[in-house]
């Protein structure tokens, strides 16, 4: 199942990248990495990811404003936001604009893939949901 999902993520920092791409490899996800949030922008116009895993502090677009646009272009895809100022201001801001769940820097790696995989199964969930909400039409 998690050879399925899709992840990007997005980190100015490469050490950063490079570590959640093994972590999630070993996990067995597809992850695709961007440098930046407009990076990750146009990765993701072009092709289709379950998640998102966005660092906060990146020059340029930052992750929030990064968020913002996801969300807005991009409703049913799950938002995870890192930051290494796991300060209740930048949780609370996170999940206001939208995010599906926080990882706070320094992490370990169980961390990680239990967070994503509460967010995929959380998205899962929605999306079932959504489609058992449609209306069955019978005709014949």
């Amino acid at each position: 199942m998690k050879e399925h999902v899709k992840i990007l993520v997005a980190d100015d920092e490469a050490m950063m990248r490079n570590l959640l791409l093994k972590i999630l490899e070993i996990e067995g996800y597809k992850v695709t990495l961007a440098s930046s949030a407009t990076e990750a922008l146009e990765k993701l116009r072009i092709e289709k990811f379950d998640l998102l895993v966005s660092d906060v502090k990146m020059p340029g677009m930052n992750g929030f404003e990064l968020l913002t646009k996801v969300k807005s272009e991009w409703p049913d895809m799950a938002v995870i936001v890192m930051t290494g100022y796991g300060d209740a201001y930048t949780v609370k801001e996170a999940l206001t604009k939208g995010a599906d769940e926080y990882l706070s820097k320094p992490f370990k790696s169980h961390e990680v893939s239990l967070i994503i995989e509460r967010a995929y199964w959380r998205l899962l969930s929605a999306r079932n949901k959504s489609t058992a909400d449609q209306p069955v039409s019978y005709n014949s």
